[in-house]
């Protein structure tokens, strides 16, 4: 775990600023900026990119699939930058929890999968990368994002130990459940063998 400063008290300012740079809804703004309509109303009624994609449009899902994830990694680079790594792990937390649980929506977010890669990038570029590969090479395989996502997330704090980056694995198994706890609709139906595959028109 990484040393905690002396002035830890600032954290929880950290900690704030980070959760409303998470629970920006970009997928929610992005759709309507593209004429979209609601996002929430189309497909599963979440507000990340996977949804956003259901709409047709695939520049829309690209804008929402990077600002998402480039949320979380400036709240981490940002944090870093002005109090350390302690600060940057709360970051991370903070603007993760912002994207599935945003005030502005009555904290009914998203799954938070491209803000998870994204602090993962910021804390750890070459665990965010393992992690990145292991979804593509899981949805390469079976055609399901959500298990890329699961067996991605699941593979994190892994990740973290192997490649040197043992400071935050504690934090990745936190975000790892978290992960888990956002995609439970997802993991029953793939224990019930209906979990929809990639180009599928079913919810996710």
């Amino acid at each position: 775990m990484p040393d905690f400063p002396a002035n830890a008290s600032l954290l929880w300012l950290v900690a704030l600023a980070a959760y409303l740079l998470g629970s920006i809804p970009f997928g929610l703004l992005i759709a309507r900026a593209f004429g979209l309509g609601d996002v929430r109303k189309i497909g599963s009624g979440n507000i990340g990119a996977t949804n956003v994609l259901r709409t047709g449009n695939k520049s829309a899902a690209a804008a929402t699939l990077v600002l998402d994830a480039l949320k979380g990694a400036l709240a981490v680079l940002i944090a870093r930058a002005m109090m350390g790594e302690a600060a940057a792990q709360v970051a991370a937390l903070a603007a993760f929890l912002g994207h599935c649980f945003p005030i502005w929506l009555k904290f009914k977010g998203g799954k938070g999968v491209a803000t998870f890669i994204g602090v993962l990038y910021a804390l750890s570029w070459p665990v965010g990368l393992a992690v990145s590969l292991t979804w593509l090479v899981v949805v390469a395989m079976f055609r399901m994002s959500s298990l890329g996502a699961l067996l991605a997330a699941g593979l994190a704090p892994v990740w973290s130990i192997v490649l040197g980056y043992g400071a935050g694995a504690i934090l990745l198994m936190v975000l790892c459940v978290l992960v888990y706890t956002r995609h439970a609709a997802n993991i029953s139906r793939l224990r019930a063998g209906t979990e929809p595959k990639i180009g599928a028109s079913k919810t996710e």
